[in-house]
């Protein structure tokens, strides 16, 4: 019940109640109809033991005017009796049969929805109409009934319709959430629903002004990192001591480098972003991860299997760079292994095992790697673009050896 929809939950709500009713309707018609044959016999019953009693003593026609009022019948003209007769004996059926041949006989036959009663006792052959006043008793229950059943329907009709803007608002809702910033949740009344959609709207509107923001923060502040940092390099190249020379060059490459992964960042995590997948071989995107790598010689150790990967190419090469990366920055010995597993594209680097569950480390500015040379941000890339390509980041630590891998989701 926990995980039904509302409009699954009122579309079973609303279907037993709708059978819960007409299930007790048949069983009112079932019960009506042997309380009607129980009544009709006990009236049948009494018509037949008032009328041989009184006619045993030969009542006058005046009695027997009285007779039939009190009853509730009335006798059948001469002229139609012999025509009533046939009609009788070709399509009557008898519904109760009374009496005795020493008291007489009284029988009711019904023809056409109609009851008469045929009374024999000696010289009395009397056949009459039951006129008995007619009970709309059911006829009224089962108007209401129909009533209840269709007023059920209405204000079943009423509750879908009543919830159909929220079936609008969720699909609107998801536009959004599947990266349409432009959607605006739209509203017509001021109900619950139309005041949960106007604030979902004033979230939007609210999360596009900061985005908008964010997007001209990082831009402006990328140009103006970009010019003092080509003065600085021109400036550097002009200085005779090499070792300080060298000092400002890695740190404005390193800059430089921060630069790109905060661009980097800002294209990967928008919502409206869209990986471009390709066929391409897994050693050409080893061969440019390593020439990302700004510095020469590196100690890079590969033993790849060739194979064919699905991928967005300038997305794996840069998650590869990364690890590569911060394995020789973190590793013991400076060096990095590249190699594939079981399926996996795992990157080794000699080293402690990490103090934090890997969780941890891919937070944006983590703590741990703010303590170091890093800045925090080349794990938090490289999860964001797993997450975009198919893949998740996963860790493990084994005889001294850092291992990470990207493991392809199935």
């Amino acid at each position: 019940m926990r995980n039904l929809s509302v409009t699954t939950f009122i579309h079973i709500l609303f279907s037993v109640a709708i059978i819960i009713l007409v299930v007790t309707f048949t069983l009112f018609h079932y019960w009506n109809e042997d309380r009607r044959k129980i009544d009709e016999f006990k009236r049948y019953q009494l018509i037949s033991i008032t009328f041989l009693s009184n006619l045993k003593l030969y009542p006058s026609q005046d009695e027997l005017k009285k007779l039939y009022k009190e009853l509730h019948l009335k006798p059948i003209p001469p002229y139609k009796i012999k025509t009533l007769k046939q009609k009788i004996t070709e399509k009557g059926d008898t519904i109760f049969s009374g009496g005795s041949r020493q008291l007489g006989r009284v029988r009711v036959f019904r023809v056409d929805g109609q009851n008469y009663i045929y009374v024999q006792r000696m010289s009395y052959n009397l056949l009459l109409k039951d006129d008995v006043p007619k009970n709309f008793f059911f006829e009224i229950a089962v108007t209401l009934g129909v009533v209840l059943i269709l007023l059920l329907l209405l204000i079943y009709f009423a509750v879908l319709k009543k919830l159909y803007p929220l079936k609008k608002l969720h699909r609107q809702i998801q536009r959004f959430a599947q990266g349409d910033m432009n959607v605006k949740i739209t509203y017509e009344h001021d109900d619950e629903i139309g005041k949960i959609a106007k604030s979902f709207d004033d979230a939007i509107r609210h999360i596009n002004q900061l985005s908008t923001s964010k997007n001209l923060f990082m831009r402006n502040l990328m140009h103006e990192l970009k010019t003092p940092i080509t003065k600085g390099r021109i400036i550097v190249e002009m200085l005779d001591d090499e070792h300080t020379k060298q000092v400002l060059v890695r740190a404005f490459e390193r800059m430089n480098e921060l630069i790109s992964e905060l661009a980097e960042i800002e294209r990967v995590t928008t919502q409206s972003f869209e990986p471009n997948f390709e066929y391409v071989m897994l050693s050409d995107i080893v061969n440019e991860s390593k020439e990302l790598l700004l510095s020469e010689g590196n100690c890079i150790d590969t033993e790849v299997e060739e194979q064919a990967l699905t991928t967005d190419k300038k997305l794996m090469v840069l998650v590869l760079k990364n690890l590569m990366d911060n394995g020789m920055k973190y590793g013991k010995d400076k060096c990095v292994k590249l190699r594939t597993h079981h399926g996996m594209i795992e990157v080794l680097s000699k080293g402690k095992a990490l103090e934090h569950p890997l969780s941890y480390y891919i937070e944006p500015f983590s703590q741990a790697e703010k303590r170091s040379s890093g800045f925090g941000l080349g794990l938090y890339i490289v999860d964001s673009i797993l997450q975009k390509i198919g893949y998740r980041l996963g860790y493990r630590h084994e005889e001294g050896v850092n291992i990470f891998m990207l493991v392809p989701e199935k």
